[in-house]
């Protein structure tokens, strides 16, 4: 067994940089100009009882962590994550009642090796623990003591697997495993289930997501067809985030976030037994970003009242081939769908000469979208329009403070989202990996913008796909309004003359990441914002798409028979 690199531990009062978004010139700059300024220091971080806690039991790991003839521990990192979490769900009109839980859950990760060869991978990344809520210091440290002595022996263990598997390959791998980055001290304030200073009211949200599923019965626009509706639901959630992580190379990180997402959904069947759904959510950084309880029930109406325009809607017969407009909605939807996976890069397989992994894995510097198509994921903006975005962030889940990065410039690949397993041609993180509450941290997309030189309004979008359908004697082209997956929720049939007729039972077929290279004739110059709400949240902004050429045919579903008897009065 090859002994470990002893890796000296620098003083992280002297060694440590504050975590800023402007560059590190401009920063040493403002806080040379300001007696306001004042970069946090461990003794600031220590003033946090949960944060003293695990540098304390880190310190003690780094020093004692060592099983006799085995190689010492090189990096260690400890990562709390406090969750304070309410979801309240209501059908028909009636609560089905909410949930209110509080929990805290240590991830422990320690490598052996070094930077160059380590343990990650499979068994090597890391141990879970429950920890306590009430800051207390030995109850804390022992949940990481305990993970970590966990977390130490799976490593040893991938260490002495891999030194095995490496024996076994003609290609050495092309990268180190692991990226020495600039380890910072960025100190967050806590983000708690609060509005204006008020106490959180459960009470009140149970009430408004009751009579939010209950709007099919009660409201007179639309009572007149609740016996065809065989659902409605609506559902609160939010959520607050609290991080604190530390490593061994002296990055000190608390950040925290809150999230909110109130949904609805409806549904029926079709004559035919075909199923029709609608749903939509109002997603935010705080309450009052959410739609106000009027708006949000007037859309709830409006889906509602869909339902009965999409029971008499026209199935769509024959295969199309031909211009599709994809509203900036559904571009969002399919953008992140097609290109968010594909921009991440992750390490292949040990002993191939792949850089990445996935459908963009040999695209670098090659065209992946039109000329005219930019795409930057920039996870430090945190609003667009006046609106928050749950994307954003100040620094990743692996301690490294966010980048903007260009991923896409004149429609050419010019870069990857990463964290700290390095790829070829890309040995340091751009601050973009993150970790849902029980997992490792991995690349994934924050604020993801797509925009387009000289972008068309929805207007002249419109008139373009007209011109479209003229130039090849077409007697319909195709406008998507609403994505659910690669299904229609709204599809519009549209006549030479600009007409449109609502059909139902169609997909989209050959809409891929070959369609977003060689399909797209325009987009528009207005962005939709999306905020997906999840346990890693994302956003992305989009413009409306016209695509050149898109498949829409009958949709191959098994229709289900009716329900034998009315619903209850």
């Amino acid at each position: 067994m090859v002994l470990a690199q002893h890796i000296e531990i620098a003083k992280r009062s002297t060694k440590l940089i504050r975590f800023v978004t402007a560059p590190l010139l401009a920063a040493t700059l403002l806080a040379a100009s300001t007696t306001a300024f004042a970069a946090p220091t461990r003794a600031d971080a220590e003033k946090d009882p949960v944060l003293k806690a695990m540098l304390t039991e880190l310190d003690r790991s780094m020093t004692q962590l060592q099983l006799p003839g085995f190689a010492k521990p090189f990096f260690i990192q400890y990562r709390i994550e406090d969750l304070d979490d309410y979801q309240t769900k209501a059908e028909f009109g009636a609560t089905e009642g909410g949930s209110h839980t509080h929990q805290r859950i240590a991830r422990i990760t320690v490598r052996v090796g070094d930077y160059k060869t380590d343990s990650s991978g499979g068994r090597g990344d890391g141990a879970l623990e429950l920890t306590a809520l009430d800051d207390d210091p030995v109850a804390l440290r022992s949940a990481l003591w305990a993970g970590t002595d966990q977390a130490y022996k799976a490593a040893l263990a991938a260490y002495a697997q891999k030194q095995a598997e490496l024996k076994q390959i003609q290609n050495p791998p092309q990268t180190d495993d692991f990226s020495k980055e600039t380890a910072v001290i960025s100190l967050a304030d806590l983000e708690t289930l609060h509005l204006d200073g008020k106490a959180w009211d459960e009470a009140a949200w149970t009430e408004r997501t009751a009579r939010a599923s209950g709007l099919y019965r009660t409201d007179p626009t639309v009572k007149a067809g609740e016996h065809e509706v065989q659902y409605s639901s609506a559902q609160f959630h939010a959520r607050a985030t609290t991080t604190w992580l530390v490593t061994s190379e002296g990055a000190i990180v608390r950040k925290s976030a809150a999230d909110y997402q109130e949904g609805f959904g409806v549904g029926t069947q079709a004559a035919d037994g075909m199923r029709l759904d609608r749903s939509f959510a109002s997603v935010g950084t705080s309450l009052k970003e959410l739609d106000t309880q009027e708006a949000f029930e007037k859309r709830a109406i409006a889906q509602i009242a869909s339902l009965a325009d999409l029971r008499k809607a026209p199935l769509v017969e024959e295969e199309y081939h031909g211009p599709v407009l994809l509203s900036a909605d559904a571009s969002a939807d399919t953008l992140k769908s097609l290109v968010a996976a594909a921009v991440v890069a992750t390490r292949p397989k040990m002993g191939t000469d792949a850089r990445t992994n996935g459908v963009f894995a040999s695209s670098y510097h090659a065209r992946v979208l039109p000329d005219f198509i930019d795409i930057v994921d920039d996870p430090t903006l945190a609003t667009y329009d006046g609106k928050g975005l749950v994307g954003a962030y100040s620094v990743d889940d692996e301690g490294v403070p966010a980048q903007a990065v260009k991923l896409v410039t004149a429609g050419k690949l010019d870069n990857y989202l990463i964290g700290r397993e390095p790829v070829r041609d890309f040995t340091q993180s751009n601050g973009h990996s993150r970790a849902g509450l029980t997992s490792a941290a991995r690349p994934v997309i924050g604020v993801m913008k797509v925009t387009a030189t000289d972008g068309l309004s929805i207007d002249d979008l419109n008139k373009k796909l007209l011109a479209m359908a003229k130039d090849r004697g077409l007697k319909n082209v195709y406008y998507v309004e609403t994505l659910g997956g690669d299904v229609p929720r709204l599809l519009y049939r549209i006549s030479p003359d600009g007409s449109r007729e609502l059909v139902r039972g169609a997909e989209l077929d050959d809409l891929d990441q070959r369609a977003l290279r060689s399909s797209v004739e325009a987009a528009g110059k207005d962005l939709y914002i999306a905020n997906y709400f999840g346990d890693v949240s994302e956003t992305v902004l989009a413009p409306a798409l016209l695509m050149d050429d898109v498949t829409i045919k009958r949709a191959n579903e098994k229709n289900e028979k009716l329900p034998f008897y009315p619903p209850p009065d």
